[in-house]
């Protein structure tokens, strides 16, 4: 069993200096964030730190501003939006990591709140710099991650400031690691539901899941790439080479493809029916059935990835009636975890979300913890 090292075990948290690692890398519009799901993930732990007295600094990124400072890309409502949630004053600093951000850090008074300006600013970040690193350590006492969705890149406030600080995980994380972890060892029948686009990010989690003997349900753009490798048209669907190339060496009996689809103007038709004009954007009526009918057997459910082009109304059916379906077998039939952005999406069109076993915040780095590659954010906060 996996144990994580989370900030439930630091003997001592009042005064000391925290510099918290979050994921608020959410969507904003004229200054406007469109949806706060990240940040209000986070809130058990700030809540926790701030009730035991920490001096809380969090630290974040945004978008890909590439090292340089662009102003559409900064977190200033993000500590705006941190203020309502916590109905208590939170401070923000845009000093881009210099003398100013430790003048406010060090008169930050015990429970006090401050986020700093975006960390993808700073060159250092993405090329996990180990002066950026301590410039960072140099802020704070102890790191504390909380950046699930964030923990599977290599950059300096991920990977790097860990061998300055100690580093403890933070609630939301821990619970990412204890659900995921329940797939590594399924119950079965396992399903899994997976859609997107390109292979590359999923192949890994693909083939693992094979060997564990899941029926591997294929939606979304991901299908158009396996239904042209095994020789069927798919007209002017999205498909790109890499991700056609793989499928062509993935053989795998477990894996479902679509047997009918929905085509740009909304019509339905068989998988042999599709002409060389078409565009493929949903999964049909009839691979719903079936895809339903593996879901309702499931004793275990991972979802990643929609069906379709669900932002349009004619193209969101194939992904709603999954995703109704994974809830309805979800929360007691079936251990069900799904995760990823556009699968979040989904399921708040369900409005069936809470059915769900377990949501996580991370898209690809839940595909990288299932498929056993390396997550520079976890090291030293597990064992």
């Amino acid at each position: 069993m996996i144990k994580v090292k989370t900030i439930r075990n630091l003997k001592k948290i009042a005064g000391k200096k925290i510099l918290l690692r979050v994921d608020f890398n959410v969507p904003i519009k004229a200054g406007k964030i469109l949806d706060d799901y990240k940040i209000v993930e986070a809130l058990p732990t700030i809540r926790f730190l701030s009730r035991y007295g920490a001096k809380i600094i969090i630290i974040t990124h945004l978008g890909r501003p590439n090292g340089k400072r662009v102003e559409k890309y900064t977190v200033r409502p993000v500590a705006e939006r941190l203020n309502k949630l916590l109905n208590k004053p939170v401070g923000f600093s845009n000093g881009c990591f210099n003398f100013k951000d430790g003048n406010k850090v060090s008169s930050l008074k015990n429970g006090e709140i401050l986020v700093l300006e975006n960390l993808r600013f700073i060159k250092g970040e993405e090329k996990n710099s180990s002066v950026f690193a301590k410039e960072l350590a140099n802020l704070a006492d102890i790191y504390v991650n909380e950046a699930f969705a964030n923990s599977h890149r290599r950059h300096a406030s991920m990977s790097r400031v860990k061998e300055y600080l100690p580093a403890y995980a933070g609630l939301q994380l821990a619970e990412e690691i204890k659900n995921l972890s329940r797939i590594l060892k399924p119950a079965k029948p396992l399903v899994a539901v997976i859609g997107g686009a390109k292979i590359k990010t999923k192949i890994r989690l693909l083939k693992k899941l094979s060997k564990k003997g899941a029926k591997i349900l294929i939606g979304g753009a991901l299908a158009n790439n396996f239904l042209q490798a095994h020789n069927f048209e798919v007209g002017e669907s999205l498909v790109d080479k890499e991700s056609l190339r793989l499928a062509r060496k993935f053989k795998n009996h477990d894996i479902l493809l679509p047997v009918d689809v929905v085509v740009w103007g909304g019509r339905v038709k068989n998988i042999n029916q599709v002409q060389p004009r078409d565009r493929i954007l949903d999964i049909g009526p009839d691979t719903v059935r079936l895809y339903a009918n593996h879901i309702k057997k499931a004793k275990t459910i991972i979802w990643n990835g929609s069906m379709g082009v669900f932002e349009k109304t004619q193209f969101k059916h194939g992904s709603l009636n999954i995703g109704r379906a994974i809830a309805s077998r979800a929360g007691g039939k079936a251990f069900g975890v799904a995760g990823g952005g556009e699968t979040i999406k989904v399921l708040q069109m369900t409005k069936m979300e809470k059915y769900m076993d377990w949501i996580s915040t991370g898209g690809g780095a839940m595909l990288t913890f299932l498929g056993g590659e390396d997550m520079p954010g976890l090291e030293k906060l597990i064992r």
